[in-house]
């Protein structure tokens, strides 16, 4: 049975990190912060600005990027960026305004920068945000020949009024799930480990399960979950956010959940990629471990008032977008249950 740790990932020592450092990011917490440390984004009240807080959050691209390498295209990792951080202001009713990259090389290849510019802005204008800035550092002997880093930072705003931060989930609302295309950004190391070194696949050759080539379906577009949330958000009462990202439903729906508010989701309820239902049976995955590892079909979760969830499927779908009643919530500790 394959294991993310077995891949080199160790889910356990990344929360006991953040764990760690909690008392030292708090310590540097002044009357402008917003919330607390696990938040999807850092939240800040605009100095003089009444009512109005910046929203900001940070990621890389990850091992996703071995896979561009390997494929040699470079023009989408830059847009997986972007989206990713766009959802992640976006859980918070976050509208983005601005992002900021940076890029990492040992020999410094111009081309392949600008290839990873083009997908940056192709995500900026997706999202409606500017690209005002960066960083391409140049770093031979840090990076072997032909690999590179991809970060970013975006910034966004969100009236204080409008804030979406689960503190008004109870007993009763319903969870609604947005599809997903693919890995999305996660889950790469355990993937390329099954693909690549198990099954022995290039990254030419047609994927099992269908839709193109390995390339094609691993480099698949990390989409932007904007013009869901937004109908979504016009035709009921959306309590909550989760961006399904590392950790899966189970690491990130808990990260919005208030005390005495348990989710139980319905395993079964939406259809399971090719791509997982592929990765599960070659690698022996379990249930639970590969949940863990990738979003399994959902990318994006709404919280959503009972009464309010017909009429939000129904905007949702209206705007040519597919949405699933994967779940409710109940009164228990703050966990989420796979049933």
């Amino acid at each position: 049975m394959s294991r993310y740790e077995e891949a080199g990932v160790n889910i356990r020592k990344g929360e006991e990190t953040v764990e760690r450092i909690k008392a030292h990011v708090r310590s540097t917490f002044g009357p402008g912060v917003v919330g607390d440390v696990g938040a999807f984004a850092g939240a800040f009240h605009v100095p003089g600005v009444s009512g109005q807080i910046l929203l900001s959050s940070i990621d890389g691209v990850g091992t996703k990027l071995k896979v561009a390498i390997l494929c040699d295209r470079h023009d989408t990792v830059g847009c997986d960026l972007v989206c990713h951080s766009a959802n992640d202001i976006l859980v918070h009713g976050g509208r983005p305004l601005f992002f900021l990259d940076y890029v990492a090389m040992g020999v410094l290849v111009p081309e392949r920068v600008e290839q990873l510019i083009v997908g940056l802005a192709r995500g900026c204008r997706e999202v409606g945000c500017a690209l005002v800035g960066g960083e391409t550092a140049e770093m031979p002997g840090l990076y072997r020949e032909g690999d590179y880093d991809l970060a970013g930072a975006i910034v966004g705003i969100v009236e204080e009024s409008r804030l979406v931060d689960g503190t008004r989930v109870e007993p009763g609302d319903v969870l609604l799930g947005l599809p997903s295309v693919g890995l999305h950004t996660n889950g790469y190391s355990l993937a390329r480990s099954i693909l690549f070194d198990r099954m022995k696949l290039g990254v030419g050759d047609p994927m099992p399960g269908g839709g193109g080539s390995v390339c094609d379906v691993l480099l698949s577009p990390h989409p932007w979950y904007g013009p869901q949330v937004e109908a979504a958000r016009a035709a009921g009462d959306v309590r909550a956010m989760a961006h399904i990202t590392g950790g899966g439903l189970q690491g990130n729906l808990v990260r919005v959940l208030p005390p005495r508010a348990r989710a139980e989701i319905r395993l079964g309820s939406w259809p399971v990629l090719p791509v997982f239902r592929a990765l599960v049976e070659a690698g022996s995955v379990g249930s639970d471990e590969s949940h863990r590892v990738w979003n399994m079909g959902i990318g994006y979760v709404l919280v959503v008032r009972r009464e309010d969830a017909a009429p939000i499927e129904g905007a949702i779908r209206g705007e040519g977008h597919a949405v699933h009643r994967i779940g409710e919530i109940v009164a228990g500790d703050p966990e989420v249950r796979l049933l």
